[in-house]
């Protein structure tokens, strides 16, 4: 049975991680206490002690505002703590199965941004991940890297649970309908992450960089809308939902600046593995039907 070990299982990727993987091997999943992302040594100590078959990084600094200004520390877990995990997958004939993101694009182009598309982030966060995925090359270790795109789940606090909230609570909510991209659901991207995995017959070898979301792209805004059209249909409660309404980013400044156009063309893992995630819209509607309304 292999060996794997996983980080970050607390966040919202990680904690749909354990059970999607469970099938496929052993897992290790270790508190920070036991394996701390910014303490360069006890990485390489831990990985050592398991010699894991499998790394599978689900870990992160995943604030984006906050990383403009905590950017040793979105370095360290983003950047320094990868290349760490990639060493130790080559020195233990392991593979390192890495997490990474579409802010790794500027978003000024018209299209969905395929492989071969140069990354220039604009945030201090995007180019902590770029780096990151640059290290794990350097090291020539085998690798997957999977960049996944406006995650959500009922842990922790992401888009879909906010909007949920604030369509509760207020009259109206205006959201911003000049950024897109492709909102996937973390069990989902765990799933077919598992699926990947498991098709893998070489795990020795390395397999690249590949963009794993949702299948379509849509707007802040109309994905707000369709969230609470579809919770309103879930909902038993006959209180009323706020009315949401278009805005520009020009309106909502924020610390870090986040591409127009995250949107990624998911053609590559598809022809690779023959897998794909459900669409945006079949993500949700599955989601809404998990959580209490």
């Amino acid at each position: 049975m292999k060996k794997i070990l996983l980080t970050g299982k607390t966040g919202q990727l990680g904690w749909e991680l354990q059970q999607s993987l469970a099938p496929l091997g052993k897992i290790f999943a270790p508190s920070r206490a036991q394996m701390d992302l910014t303490d360069s040594r006890g990485i390489r100590t831990v990985i050592r002690e398991l010699a894991p078959d499998i790394i599978v990084n689900a870990a992160g600094y995943t604030t984006v505002d906050r990383a403009e200004v905590e950017r040793e520390l979105a370095y360290q877990v983003n950047t320094v703590a990868p290349e760490i995990l990639a060493e130790e997958a080559r020195r233990a004939n392991a593979l390192l199965v890495h997490y990474s993101t579409d802010y790794v694009y500027d978003g000024t182009k018209h299209t969905p941004y395929d492989e071969n598309d140069a990354p220039t982030p604009v945030n201090y966060y995007g180019k902590s991940k770029l780096e990151g995925e640059r290290a794990i090359i350097s090291t020539r270790c085998a690798h997957l890297i999977l960049r996944a795109s406006w995650i959500y789940s009922a842990r922790g606090t992401n888009f879909v649970l906010t909007m949920l909230r604030l369509a509760r609570e207020k009259p109206e909510v205006f959201v911003v309908n000049d950024q897109v991209g492709s909102p996937s659901w973390a069990k989902s991207l765990a799933q077919t992450s598992s699926e990947i995995i498991n098709k893998i017959n070489h795990p020795k070898e390395t397999l690249g960089t590949y963009h794993l979301s949702a299948i379509g792209h849509t707007t802040r805004f109309d994905f707000a809308r369709h969230i609470v059209d579809v919770a309103k249909q879930s909902s038993k409660s006959g209180s009323p939902w706020a009315e949401i309404h278009p805005t520009t980013t020009e309106n909502y400044p924020l610390p870090a600046k986040r591409p127009l156009n995250a949107a990624t063309s998911k053609a590559k893992v598809t022809e690779h593995f023959g897998i794909a995630m459900p669409t945006w819209q079949e993500q949700l509607e599955a989601f809404v039907k998990t959580i209490q309304l």
